[in-house]
């Protein structure tokens, strides 16, 4: 970064916030450190003259630089005191993760991680935790204990600093605060939460074990599969052989049974679905971890960026939509009050048309069905195909078009369409002769990736690429993590346009808002979500689809409909004994 970028700037802050943070809770901030870099000045304050500030005591507007390890803790004790954001925000937890993504970083990517990267030698880590232990334990706390805190707080602001010297000179000032100003998006998010129906979720903690014993003894009535608790492979196979499911299988010739394949077979033969759910509610989920404060609402740090592609990675067992889909039942508006969900329409496939400027492919995201589109353009159904009169060819080009963006070979298309291999080449080859520019591209980058070195995003998320890369992800990576940019815009702009954003999922966002005022602010959304894929497509928009819950309906994924039923119905029995 150059001398002139850093000199917009007449003050550069290095704040960071001590607090705790019950489950499902929202930050309680315990004490601030703030260093001004120009002038040195160091700002300690403890919490009972925190609660009485109206504004933050440093700088935050157009001429000044917020800088921080994770912003969106800091900016959640924003939030917590009623105090304004920062316009600008720098988190170098961000960018130390865009410097080294796709690299080894032997001490991990906390502060002391990209310290000890650069070589700093900073507080040792179990002096660390115990400080940390200290503030999530919280008050009342002895004098020594706060001034232990604050103690710790400035050394952290201290080596913010010296980390920001080390790291200036390979941020990219413009796209870095872009990134920090999804933090400040992010703490909005992680501040509103996701309503839960708490009354049926203590049910259902209360008679796990004896719903999971009944989970398993009435889907085994269908599927034959489980010797008791146990899950027989054996049996599964029996069960596939008769079913006439293609399964994949690992080298040693043994079933795949992982959990990300039960995912994508279950995509095509809906009959794993059930299965499927079973297993992950069997082996995954503790419902206790479900982080659930005391005003019914699930929060939990969303880990922004942690992923490679740039995606929030949060925790499966503490995030409502990380465990089995048909838990999302639990999702409930309050009294007066209505969600949606909106997701972007075959958000990679218009991403992949759009940054390769193949114009077929921008024309079969425009029809409004890109799969059977793909048919037509292809020469296999007559142009007056619709989903009705070819469901199985569509259902086939779709597995094809999915295949290509997840980087799939024929052999593996082959086992999802349960058809020859010769068959899923020859659909593969349909594709790349209808789509070359677009293929060209995805070579381009590949080869671009292998050459130089990296891969970057049109807002430079970059991953770096090590020893023995996988041409693959490589492939499916400007569409991954392209997606993964436009969702964080669209979170910046409905946030900003106050909307309500209750979580971010993948390709999707979801809101809240008064019955009355559902219409306008759904309207709303989506045209924040239209604006962000605008932002990185230059122009071009993708359509969005729109679920709404109004009260007092409950979320309901499709998938895990019938799951949902299932133990509905094992609670009901409970209950009546």
């Amino acid at each position: 970064m150059k001398q002139s970028t850093l000199s917009q700037f007449k003050e550069i802050w290095f704040v960071d916030f001590e607090f705790s943070s019950p489950p499902g809770g929202r930050s309680v901030p315990i004490c601030l450190v703030a260093l001004e870099m120009k002038t040195g000045k160091t700002l300690r304050t403890w919490q009972d003259d925190l609660q009485y500030m109206t504004e933050p005591p440093y700088s935050i507007g157009p001429d000044s630089l917020f800088a921080a390890y994770y912003a969106s803790a800091e900016m959640s004790c924003h939030l917590t005191l009623r105090w304004p954001m920062p316009e600008n925000v720098l988190d170098l937890f961000v960018e130390f993760r865009n410097l080294t993504n796709g690299r080894q970083t032997p001490c991990g990517n906390s502060l002391l991680g990209a310290l000890a990267w650069f070589g700093f030698k900073s507080i040792d880590a179990s002096e660390k935790d115990g400080m940390r232990d200290l503030a999530i334990r919280g008050g009342p706390f002895t004098w020594d204990e706060k001034i232990a805190l604050l103690n710790y707080c400035e050394s952290d602001v201290q080596a913010l600093h010296g980390l920001f010297l080390q790291m200036a000179p390979f941020i990219d000032m413009p796209r870095a605060l872009l990134r920090g100003r999804y933090m400040k998006s992010l703490a909005k998010i992680e501040h509103n939460g996701i309503p839960i129906d708490t009354k049926i979720l203590n049910q259902f903690r209360k008679n796990w074990g004896v719903i999971q014993e009944n989970l398993i003894k009435k889907i085994n009535n269908e599927y034959g599969i489980f010797d008791g608790l146990t899950f027989k492979r054996t049996f599964f196979e029996n069960w596939l052989k008769k079913t006439r499911i293609p399964w994949p299988r690992l080298e040693s010739g043994a079933l795949d049974l992982k959990d990300d394949t039960f995912r994508e077979m279950a995509r095509t033969f809906p009959e794993v679905a059930p299965l499927r759910e079973l297993r992950v509610s069997l082996s995954q989920m503790r419902l206790s971890k479900l982080a659930v404060g005391k005003d019914g609402r699930n929060r939990c740090l969303l880990s922004a960026f942690s992923a490679r592609t740039g995606r929030n990675q949060p925790s499966n067992s503490q995030f409502i939509f990380g465990p089995a889909v048909w838990l999302r039942g639990v999702i409930k508006p309050n009294s007066g009050f209505a969600l949606a969900y909106l997701d972007w329409s075959q958000q990679e496939f218009g991403i992949a048309a759009a940054l390769s400027e193949d114009n077929l492919m921008i024309e079969a995201y425009l029809s409004g069905d890109p799969y059977l589109e793909f048919g037509k353009q292809a020469g296999i159904v007559p142009s007056h195909a619709t989903k009705d009169s070819h469901r199985a060819q569509r259902e086939q080009f779709k597995a094809c078009v999915l295949a290509v963006q997840y980087g799939m070979g024929a052999e593996s298309l082959a086992q999802r369409l349960g058809q020859p291999v010769i068959y899923a080449r020859e659909l593969l080859q349909l594709h790349r002769s209808t789509y070359k520019k677009f293929w060209e591209w995805s070579d381009a980058a590949v080869d671009h990736a292998m050459l130089y070195g990296k891969l970057w995003t049109v807002f430079g998320w970059t991953i770096h690429i090590g020893k023995n890369p996988n041409p693959r992800s490589l492939r499916n990576f400007p569409m991954q993590a392209n997606g993964a940019e436009m969702l964080r815009i669209a979170c910046c702009y409905a946030t900003e346009r106050g909307i309500k954003v209750c979580a971010p999922i993948h390709d999707a966002i979801l809101i809240e808002a008064p019955l009355e005022e559902l219409h306008s602010k759904v309207a709303a959304a989506q045209e924040a979500m239209s604006d962000a894929s605008d932002t990185v497509l230059d122009g071009f928009k993708l359509r969005t689809d729109v679920k709404i819950i109004r009260y007092p309906d409950r979320y309901m994924d499709r998938r895990g409909v019938k799951m949902w039923e299932t133990v509905w119905d094992i609670v009901e029995r409970i209950a009546n004994g």
